[in-house]
This record gives C-alpha cells, sequence and structure tokens, in this order.
C-alpha cells in the first residue's frame, strides 16, 4: 500500500496513519522476508545478468526462492560459528549472491559490506576493525582481481576464519561459460583460513526454516563503513529497525509489488541496500542488477535504455555522474514509456542536468537526502508533488530534522528559523543514539539535544518544509557519489620533505561533481616542481579515488588567525580557475569575478562581462556544475 507524497501535509498525514511503533509489524529483517514472501511467493524478487546486453542471459529469484537461499544461508554461516554478535564480512561485486549474503549474514550475525575498489591493506583494516569471522567474496574471475584483494586482505586479518568464494561463472552462457574456467587467473592464497565453495556450502544447508531461534530483539545488524577509510575506519552501526524503516519508506511512499526498479549502484552502499533494495523487500517490488559492477560494467551506458524496455522498469536507481553519462546515450528505438522515475543520491544534482533529464527521458528525478549514520533515508523530495530542484526534498515520515548551532560537546546554542543556516541533526528510526559508531569514542560529541545526529552537513528549511544543503562542515570531498577524506591527501603529502602545509578540497567538475585537489606550500627555501608532487601523491595516498587531479604551489596557503588552513578560500580558488577554463573553452566573454557566499547557497560564482556572452550560452557553459553561479 503506498500513500499519495505530494507535500509536507502528505508527510503528516501518514505519521498519523502509521504512528511510530505500529507502522510496522517486523522485528527483524528475516521476518519482512518472510511476510513477503508469504504475501507474493511466486512473484520475481531479483534478476542479475552478468552482461549488459538486453538478450544475455539472466538469472531471476522469486521470493520463494529467495527466502530459501537466505535461510541456507544463514544457517551456513551459524554453522561456521557466527553467533548474533559475531560478524559475516561480504567484500562482492553486484550480484544475486551478494544480497543473499547481506540479509543471511544479518540474520544469523552482524553483515559488513566492505567496498571492492579499496586496497588490501584497507580491506584488512576494516576486516580487523569489525572482528570478521567469516568473508564472503569471489572466486577468481576473469577481468576482476576481486578474490586476489581478498586474499591479500585476509593474510593480514588472522580474525577471518573462513573464506567463502562465489563463482560467476554459472550466469555465463556458452560458449564463454567454457571458456572462463580456461582462463581462470591463479590466485596465490599467503592465508590460513578454510576456503569453501558458497554454492556447494548452501546446497547442504537446510533451506525450509532457520535451524537456530531467531532473537527477536532490536540488535544491531549491520556494520558500513564510511566513505574516506584510513587504517582507522569509522564503522557505523545499523539495527533491524533502522533497516525495516528504510523498507517501510520504500513501501508507503515509493513502490508496490507491480514495480520493476532497476538499480546499477553497489550493495557495498547504504542507498543500494536499503532505502533501494530494503523498499523492494517490504513491497515486494522486482529489483535488477545488471551486471557486477553496476554502471562501471562493459556496455551498461550504452544498453541502459534498453534494459528498462527489456525489464519494463517503472524506477531507475542513479547518481549525478550516471545521469549524465546516459544522456550521452540517444533512447533511440528502446521503449522507456514504463519509466515513472528516476532516484538520485548520493551527491548534488545540477540544475541543467535535471531539466536535461526530464526533456531527454520524459521523467523527473527525485533527489534525496541521508548518510550511512542514519541507516540511510532523511528526506526526499515528494515523488507526486512539487520538486524544488537543488533542494533535498521533505524530511521523511517520522524523521525529525533540526537546524542547530551546537558547541563541541553538542550542546545547542542556538536553533535556527525558516531559511536560516546551521548544522542539520536528525532523529529517526535509523539513528543509533549514542551508539552510531563501533568505537564508542567516536560517538563523543556526535550528538545534539540528546538524540539528534549532528550530520556534519549544513543547510537550511524553507517555508515549504523542503531541506537544502549549504555546505559541508565535515569538509568531505564528494567524487561521484564517493565520500573522500581529505586527510588522505593531506596526511601523504605531510610526509614529502619539501612541503610545509597541506590544504585538500574538492574542485568543481561537470561530471564527477567534485575531484580533488590540493594546494600546497613548501618549506622555506625548499624546491619541488609540480610532476614530482603528482608522483608522490600517486605513490603515497592511500586511496585511487582520492589523488589529487590538480596541485598547485603557493607562496602561502590562507589560514586562520589561529593557524588553520582556511579552506573557503581555496574553494574560492577552484571554482574561479575551473568556471573560468570552462568560459574560455566555450569561447565565451565571461569571467569570475568573484566567488561571495550566499546564506541559503553557499558559494556562487559572479561573472563579469569581458565580450559576447549570453545568459543561455554560459548556462551550457557552467550548467554541469553544481555552484551556482549570476551576473555581478
Amino acid at each position: 500500500m503506498t500513500y499519495p507524497f505530494r507535500d509536507a501535509a502528505d508527510i503528516t498525514a501518514v505519521e498519523q496513519k502509521e504512528p511510530l511503533g505500529s507502522a510496522w509489524e517486523s522485528k527483524t529483517v528475516y521476518q519482512q522476508l518472510s511476510k513477503t514472501t508469504a504475501r507474493f511467493p511466486n512473484n520475481n524478487a531479483v534478476s542479475f545478468q552478468i552482461k549488459s546486453g538486453p538478450k544475455d542471459k539472466a538469472t531471476t529469484l522469486t521470493w520463494t526462492d529467495l527466502k530459501r537461499n537466505v535461510t541456507q544461508a544463514a544457517n551456513l554461516f551459524r554453522s561456521l560459528g557466527v553467533g548474533e554478535k559475531d560478524v559475516v564480512a561480504y567484500l562482492l561485486p553486484t550480484t544475486h549472491e551478494t544480497l543473499i549474503t547481506l540479509l543471511g549474514g544479518m540474520t544469523a550475525g552482524v553483515v559488513a559490506p566492505i567496498n571492492p575498489t579499496l586496497e588490501p591493506d584497507q580491506i584488512a583494516a576494516l576486516l580487523r576493525e569489525t572482528g570478521a569471522k567469516v568473508l564472503v567474496t569471489l572466486k577468481a574471475f576473469p577481468k576482476t582481481e576481486v578474490a586476489q584483494l581478498a586474499a591479500a586482505a585476509v593474510a593480514a586479518a588472522p580474525n577471518v576464519k573462513t573464506v567463502i568464494e562465489i563463482d560467476l561463472v554459472k550466469h555465463l552462457s556458452p560458449p564463454t561459460s567454457w571458456i572462463a574456467p580456461l582462463i581462470r587467473p591463479k590466485n596465490p592464497v599467503t592465508h590460513s583460513a578454510n576456503v569453501i565453495d558458497f554454492d556447494k556450502s548452501l546446497s547442504r544447508q537446510n533451506g525450509d526454516a532457520l535451524d537456530f531461534e531467531e532473537n527477536l530483539d532490536d540488535r544491531f545488524c549491520a556494520y558500513f563503513h564510511t566513505g574516506g577509510t584510513t587504517g582507522m575506519p569509522k564503522i557505523a552501526q545499523h539495527r533491524h529497525s533502522g533497516v525495516i524503516y528504510n523498507g517501510w519508506i520504500g513501501g508507503r511512499l515509493l513502490y508496490s509489488e507491480k514495480d520493476v526498479v532497476l538499480c546499477p549502484l553497489p550493495l557495498f552502499h547504504v542507498f543500494a541496500a536499503y532505502p533501494i533494495w530494503a523498499g523492494c523487500m517490504h513491497s515486494g517490488a522486482h529489483m535488477i542488477l545488471p551486471t557486477p559492477a553496476g554502471y562501471r560494467g562493459d556496455g551498461v551506458f550504452d544498453n541502459f535504455w534498453k534494459l528498462i524496455d527489456r525489464w519494463n522498469a517503472t524506477f531507475m536507481v542513479t547518481v549525478p555522474t550516471a545521469a549524465a553519462a546516459l544522456l550521452q546515450r540517444p533512447v533511440g528505438d528502446a521503449d522507456i514509456s514504463t519509466l515513472d522515475a528516476a532516484f538520485c543520491g548520493s551527491a548534488p544534482l545540477p540544475i541543467e542536468l535535471f531539466k536535461k533529464f526530464q526533456s531527454v527521458t520524459g521523467v523527473e528525478i527525485v533527489e534525496g537526502y541521508g548518510m550511512t549514520e542514519a541507516t540511510c533515508l532523511v528526506s526526499c523530495n515528494p515523488k507526486d508533488g512539487l520538486r524544488k530542484v537543488g533542494s533535498v526534498g521533505i524530511p521523511l515520515p517520522h524523521t525529525d530534522v533540526r537546524i542547530l548551532d551546537c558547541d563541541a560537546a553538542g550542546k545547542v546554542t542556538k536553533e535556527m528559523g525558516v531559511d536560516e543556516v546551521g548544522e542539520i541533526c536528525v532523529s529517526n528510526p535509523g539513528v543509533a543514539v549514542g551508539e552510531t559508531y563501533t568505537e564508542a569514542a567516536k560517538n563523543n560529541g556526535l550528538f545534539a539535544d540528546g538524540g539528534y545526529l549532528r550530520t556534519g552537513d549544513l543547510g537550511r528549511i524553507d517555508s515549504d518544509g523542503y531541506l537544502w544543503i549549504t555546505g559541508r562542515a565535515k569538509d568531505l570531498i564528494i567524487r561521484g557519489g564517493h565520500n573522500i577524506d581529505p586527510a588522505l591527501i593531506e596526511e601523504a603529502l605531510a610526509g614529502h620533505p619539501a612541503i610545509a602545509f597541506a590544504g585538500a578540497i574538492g574542485q568543481p567538475d561537470a561530471t564527477a561533481g567534485e575531484l580533488p585537489c590540493v594546494y600546497v606550500e613548501l618549506n622555506d627555501g625548499a624546491q619541488v616542481d609540480i610532476d614530482e608532487l603528482a608522483a608522490f601523491c600517486k605513490e603515497h595516498v592511500p586511496e585511487r579515488a582520492a589523488v589529487p587531479k590538480y596541485i598547485e604551489i603557493m607562496d602561502e596557503l590562507p589560514k586562520t588567525a589561529v593557524g588553520k588552513i582556511f579552506k573557503p578560500d581555496l574553494r574560492r580558488s577552484a571554482i574561479t580557475r575551473v568556471y573560468n577554463a570552462a568560459l574560455a573553452d566555450a569561447g565565451l566573454g565571461a569571467e569570475v569575478s568573484e566567488v561571495i557566499e550566499d546564506k541559503k547557497r553557499g558559494l556562487v560564482a559572479r561573472l563579469s562581462k569581458t565580450g559576447d556572452a549570453d545568459d543561455a550560452a554560459v548556462t551550457a557553459a557552467l550548467g554541469g556544475f553544481v555552484r551556482p553561479w549570476e551576473w555581478k
């Protein structure tokens, strides 16, 4: 059952019809899966295709199939010594086996997804931090190094006792399925963990019922690591109630059992795992997973509109970088008339991209806001009402958002009024008050007024109840939806003998939203060139996505009165440089004369005319960037 979602009044109506405490009956994720299976036993739950073509082989599981496999997985994990507080980690691309592991791990113990694009030492740090007993990963397979990454990481994480390998060959069709095992890369194993096969091990387990009594307490069932992971990662803890809440939102405001959701996003990220997948699990909608690498898979962008046609998809899930890339591919003869909406998260959406997407597809993008620390969902633009482009919508049912000014300990010094900018603070069933992170010390100062999660994002709420993000107190760089901690770059450069100070920020990028760049100040008398610093960063910055795309040496970095690097000035410099380059490339007579701080919009580039340049041409040149512009 879905309710209308047009404005803030509709959100209040949902809260009144289904008050918190009685809005959902399920106590655990497994109970919710069982309930949906009982309602739609023969409906399709999830489909996966390893190749992106509209006629390529696909594997589909009904809700009955999925529940049986999840039951077997939970029983398998328990047989390997996983108790309700023990961790099953997975290092996997996106397949339906990933979903089985996600749900089975939550049921048997605590599941911990890990990003397979990280380096082995980062993966090992996450395995150690979570104390994982079991790791589910890939068997060595052509064109992927996931198995090799897993082997290297487990060698540095002796707490992992069992490695379970998934073989993707079964998803291939002949003759590729015959060739793949012959060209399978070797994977020298240097760890002492026991290695077993996923499918063979599952087949030996009972799929009719759990072999153990499930604890119905609202315990932690998942650990998701945050972006910008270093040797001491932040691990966010999620309770069953938070996962079910996200699914309930999907089932009440977005999906029904008749919907088909095309989701090329990774299942190690909360966006795909919770509001998208858990929403399907609550409503009975059918989820489509195209290729293990999602949008990064071979041919996915080229075939995307045909995949909408193949599956009669009603919803698609995207991020700004992917939406921009899709617009470079014509719809052609693909029938996308079933498409009702596109959901976008992970990073701010440029206004011009929103407009162009609507004109090409005939559907609007629904922007939302969420974060790992809140088990994801916070707000969403109304699916059936006014979408204020640039806002992240209206706080969802049973979510309270306050705009506050707080001291370091979380004491509220002021509550902001309408359109006043402050820190976004959130209370909802996805917030584990006082226990957001596994490491207790990292929860200090994280909560305001007793139970409101301090997001670190700056924003405002307008007179219609829409939430706007104006900046980030955390200084994270968001590259294509991936969070990068600037400290990764700054700490690496601190090891260079010529560097006195380094300030890393995200510079505007029309494709990725932001790209990492860094400004440096040299020690007195030191000499170094950009090429040497670039090579140093490539070698020493521990995450590939964080390697800066631009490096500038300054005589002196801007600093505050207490000597802290003043990053707003660096951001102004980056905006000026990038926007002027885009204007020059377009042959326009305009340039950035200053970058101002607007209380409602954040940093705004103010342009002056130096020749011929009209609004339409400037919009075409700068419309892909998130930061707004105006004439001086």
